[in-house]
């Protein structure tokens, strides 16, 4: 959360901001795997990604259960402990857009491998494998792997509240000059 300044009613300078940020998350949206028809035949998938007051979405896919999105979502990270939730909907011209599955999952094993020192392991090292479960959405094991001095985390998420659907995405990070840090 943003520190405000002592003023009442004054707005939180862009430095004061930059101090509460960790830094981003850049969730890279691959694709969705048989994702539930919710029109005739088909259905036009887009995804929406939220983290507290965040809100960011895909564009829409034309009649595809299989599309591929392949778009980066970036999310300013300040609290680690709040989970990221995944909402597939159905765009629809002249009504209500359909719902087809959310998910959710938590940042903080993928902050933790970040905190680590890398530079010593070789490109490809697994840091931590993630095991499907019943309190996370994934449908496989998720590995955070040292990739080139990076650290990024594949996911192949389990949609709920549907009948089918899979989402896969992978996880960077970005460090921000003036950025708290982790």
């Amino acid at each position: 959360m943003a520190t405000l300044p002592e003023a009442e009613g004054a707005q939180p300078t862009k430095a004061s901001l930059m101090e509460s940020l960790l830094g981003l998350l850049r969730i890279h949206v691959k694709r969705g795997v048989n994702l539930a028809v919710r029109d005739v035949h088909s259905s036009d998938p887009y995804l929406v990604v939220k983290m507290g007051s965040q809100r960011l979405k895909t564009r829409v896919i034309k009649k595809d259960v299989n599309p591929e999105w392949k778009e980066d979502l970036t999310l300013s990270i300040a609290d680690p402990s709040l989970p990221v939730k995944l909402i597939v909907y159905d765009h629809d011209t002249f009504t209500k857009d359909d719902r087809m599955g959310d998910a959710e999952f938590d940042i903080r094993p993928f902050i933790y491998a970040l905190k680590m020192d890398l530079h010593c392991f070789p490109s490809g090292t697994v840091v931590n494998r993630i095991q499907p479960g019943r309190d996370n959405c994934l449908s496989e094991e998720s590995c955070i792997v040292c990739n080139q001095g990076k650290v990024v985390q594949d996911m192949c998420l389990r949609l709920r509240n549907v009948e089918r659907g899979e989402v896969e995405i992978q996880l960077q990070w970005i460090d921000l000059p003036g950025c708290k840090g982790i």
